[in-house]
């Protein structure tokens, strides 16, 4: 480019012509020849006598030329930069190197930046072997401002890379130059700002470093000393530093924690309000910590001693649940108007108070139950408002039994006290009122009874008019006191039958709470939560109202697309009406669903499922993706209700399916399409096998698709298996194309690592969706022993597959179900299989392992029913 000075310039232009022109000519040149275009930006950022607005604006771009929010754009880039020719990769990494030095803070800012980019492409592949000793290097230099730009990039650094991609000596050296930069004795705090905030990053790859008591004793030393540094930023960085530690290293923490709980306490009580912040959100990480390893330790059982469990919290607790206590006095009264989104010393307190409540259990009480009796009534309305919330944040983790007389005392004072004249109490009553529902609601003394229902709901209905924000947690309210109402699915549990009465005022009030001038989406969304709710736990006295609530939600539906049909609407108006419609579809879907579940009001939805699906078709072709999803959602509900009487639907909506199905951008509209997809199919049974030719072409497309999410892949196989089960023989001439995509799922899920809890979970929803898959084909063709011959040569595979995953100890019980279902199809319609069982014996002991009387009775009886299948097939 002859002058990337002067284009860059003209990019800033306010002339909108000028800055298009010039923004077309950098995409030109980074698509003609990227390299040089690179080399180019690099030139000019390296350049002091450049103007300064064209450097920084050639270090962003050279930055995003390594960087993409979506993790597939991105690697696509790194991909194009790690093959690139070494002379021009070594040239930009020279000029960015270089100005790590720069007099302009902004410019080394931004280089430590890049070299990060370049970091996360090049160390992977060990292309940049050096980087990390030479950024130590750096660290003896005089230069105040190349030593910060060095932290900072090894911040950076740590954001782009894998554990796997450093070295340990890479790994000891980076902390060398970390911790140095922390110590007491440097004199510049920007100096200690950037090393304590890459250390913060760096807390993942110190495993080893932590190991070795003399490293960790320096580290936690020269951290703890940072927490009382002058300067604000790095006592905030500091305690950030801790909550590593308490998430990654909880096991070493011991012989540090009263130290660490007299520095929390102090920055709690006395220091800025975001260095306090991060002295709560350390007891917040150890309590989460605690309480996963509580649960661990009893999935492991007695016998495992391995699972290192300090107890923490219960120790510190006589001295912790008064620091946090005093914490919830200290509410912002003007920040109540900026909603639930403000996070302040109360609300991170309250948060604490709560995790603390799980960890412990019913020790907490006792030490909080003072305060509340002591402030619920004070005149200052700070301590009402604290007490108030100290009681909803315990209300999870004690026995609900021990609470339930309490809370049962409490409701009538809490009730009451929804009509304080501060907002900042009657919010919080009626968030902890919902709490009390939600957490003591089932008790075997219960709070709500037929005697009082009367009195709560009057009040809350009532409480409906006041502020949004107060309105919003009273919703919240009566979505959990319906909840707890109908805890079950018994049509006569005498709270059900209390409520029912209420219905239609309740309904009512919440629909014209939702239609308020002043309510915002986040009320509505709540409104229409809690009447969703609301319908669910109706009994069938309540049907003819919930009927009449059909015709209403389509005439709102009517008005929103016209209203959207208006010339002229902008964007963020669409939008708003974009989330009613999903609100609605929402709501119409619970009404479907609800009507539908009972055969004597199943007729009352059916003869609405023209009306109904016509307007879906109108709201679908709307072509919003909130939208997309509720009205997927809702077609899947009503398919459920009409059966095969659907399909005189299927040719309309088909195009729809279509489009959903590819919609790899917005993945979770892909996702409901394809559970929509397996709806169609219980619904429709063979009747679907007109449409099947196109459905499994895109199911296949996707799940070849490296742009659409991981997550919608294992429903996909699922699907197959909705579709084999609806179709029954007429899915063979999809088996050669089905089948080695479920071998390739076989493959990747054993080679899958087990790196954390995420790919865990990803692989037990991957091997359930294999199962499933399988399960459908068998179940399909068993009445064909034709088709189930075709099958037959993949069964090896398949039980060499159930037998590594048989071996896995993080397979969950979804899992576990699903493949002893398939052994069980197998064996119940393959004739010879059982050579392949006898061959391979595992099955005998993960069917013991199914049978035990502590596993759930439904994957009991589907051992027990494989068992029989298999055993008659071996012979024994």
């Amino acid at each position: 480019m002859a002058d990337i000075t002067a284009v860059l310039s003209a990019t800033t232009s306010p002339d909108a012509a000028t800055r298009e022109a010039a923004e077309a000519q950098l995409k030109q040149a980074q698509e003609q020849n990227l390299g040089a275009f690179l080399q180019s930006l690099a030139n000019e950022v390296a350049t002091e006598a450049k103007p300064l607005d064209s450097r920084r604006l050639a270090g962003l771009i050279l930055k995003n030329a390594l960087d993409a929010r979506d993790e597939t754009v991105k690697a696509d880039k790194q991909e194009k930069w790690v093959t690139m020719d070494a002379n021009i990769r070594n040239t930009v990494k020279g000029c960015v190197w270089n100005q790590l030095g720069s007099p302009v803070q902004e410019i080394r800012h931004t280089c430590a930046q890049v070299i990060a980019k370049i970091a996360g492409a090049e160390m992977p592949k060990a292309l940049w072997p050096s980087l990390v000793t030479d950024l130590q290097n750096n660290m003896a230099t005089g230069d105040p401002g190349k030593r910060q730009s060095t932290l900072e990039a090894l911040g950076y650094i740590c954001e782009e890379i894998e554990h796997e991609h450093l070295q340990e000596a890479d790994v000891n050296a980076m902390l060398t130059a970390i911790v140095q930069g922390m110590r007491k004795e440097e004199e510049s705090n920007e100096i200690r700002l950037a090393a304590t905030n890459a250390l913060v990053n760096a807390m993942y790859f110190a495993e080893g470093n932590f190991e070795r008591e003399q490293e960790r004793n320096y580290i936690m030393q020269v951290t703890c000393e940072a927490t009382v540094c002058a300067d604000v930023r790095v006592r905030q960085a500091a305690f950030e530093v801790l909550v590593g530690a308490a998430e990654n290293y909880y096991e070493k923490l011991q012989p540090y924690m009263t130290a660490i709980f007299d520095l929390t306490v102090k920055a709690t009580k006395g220091d800025e309000e975001s260095v306090a912040l991060q002295a709560i959100e350390f007891w917040s990480a150890i309590a989460d910590e605690e309480v996963c390893r509580q649960d661990d330790i009893a999935d492991a059982g007695e016998g495992n001693h391995q699972i290192v469990y300090h107890r923490f919290v219960e120790q510190a607790l006589p001295h912790l649940v008064p620091m946090l206590l005093e914490t919830l006095t200290k509410q912002d009264e003007d920040e109540l108007d900026e909603g639930d989104d403000v996070w302040n010393l109360a609300m991170a307190g309250g948060t604490c108070l709560g995790l603390v409540a799980t960890c412990v259990q019913d020790a907490v009480v006792d030490h909080v139950m003072p305060f509340i009796t002591g402030n619920i009534g004070s005149q200052e309305w700070r301590l009402r408002e604290a007490a108030t919330f100290a009681f909803g944040s315990i209300l999870e983790g004690p026995d609900p039994d021990k609470l339930a007389p309490v809370a049962a005392q409490a409701l009538p004072f809490l009730l009451n006290a929804l009509n304080d004249p501060k907002t900042h109490v009657r919010d919080t009553t009626a968030w902890t009122i919902g709490r009390v529902f939600e957490f003591v609601g089932e008790a075997q003394s219960p709070v709500v009874n037929p005697g009082n229902l009367d009195n709560i709901l009057k009040i809350l209905v009532e409480k409906l008019q006041d502020k949004p924000l107060v309105a919003g947690k009273v919703c919240y309210a009566l979505l959990r006191l319906a909840t707890s109402c109908a805890n079950d699915d018994d049509e006569q549990n005498p709270m059900r039958v209390a409520l029912a009465p209420y219905f239609q005022g309740i309904v009512q009030s919440l629909l014209q709470t939702s239609e308020r001038p002043d309510a915002e989406q986040s009320l509505r969304m709540e409104c229409y939560e809690s009447l969703n709710e609301i319908i669910r736990a109706s009994t069938q006295q309540n049907a003819p109202i919930t009927q009449q609530l059909v015709p209403m939600v389509l005439q709102k539906l009517e008005t929103t697309l016209a209203a959207l049909s208006q010339p002229g609407l902008g964007p963020e108006a669409q939008e708003k009406i974009g989330e009613v419609q999903g609100l609605l579809c929402g709501t119409l879907q619970t009404i479907v669903q609800k009507l539908s579940g009972e055969d004597a009001t199943k007729m009352m939805i059916i003869q609405f499922g023209d009306q109904i699906m016509q307007m879906l078709l109108r709201v679908l072709g709307a072509r919003s993706a909130t939208v997309h999803e509720e009205a997927m959602l809702c077609v899947g509900a009503l398919a459920y209700a009409t059966g095969d009487q659907f399909e005189k639907y299927m040719q309309a909506l088909y195009p729809f399916i279509e489009v959903g199905l590819k919609n790899h951008e917005e993945y979770e509209v892909c996702n409901v399409t394809v559970g929509v997809v397996g709806d169609l199919c219980r619904a429709l049974d063979a009747k679907i096998l007109p449409f099947c030719d196109g459905i499994v072409y895109q199911l296949l497309q996707d799940l070849q698709s490296t742009a659409l999410h991981r997550s919608v892949k294992p429903p996909i196989l699922s699907c197959f298996g909705d579709i084999a089960l609806a179709i029954g023989p007429a899915f063979e001439k999809y088996v050669g194309y089905v089948v080695p995509m479920l071998q390739s799922a076989q493959q990747l899920s054993l080679q899958t690592p087990k790196d954390d809890e995420e790919m865990i979970e990803y692989n037990n929803m991957l091997r359930n969706g294999i199962f499933e898959a399988y399960a459908g084909l068998l179940q399909g063709f068993k009445d064909d022993k034709s088709k189930v011959e075709q099958l037959k040569s993949h069964a090896v595979y398949v039980l060499q597959f159930i037998a590594e995953v048989a071996k896995d100890g993080d397979r969950d019980e979804a899992v576990t179900r699903a493949m002893v279902g398939v052994m069980g199809d197998m064996a119940d319609t393959m004739d010879g299989v059982g050579e392949l069982f006898k061959q391979n014996m595992f099955w005998v002991e993960l069917i013991r392992e199914c049978e035990d009387q502590y596993q759930d009775q439904q994957l009991r009886d589907t051992a027990q029913w494989a068992k029989g299948k298999i055993t008659m097939r071996v012979g024994m």
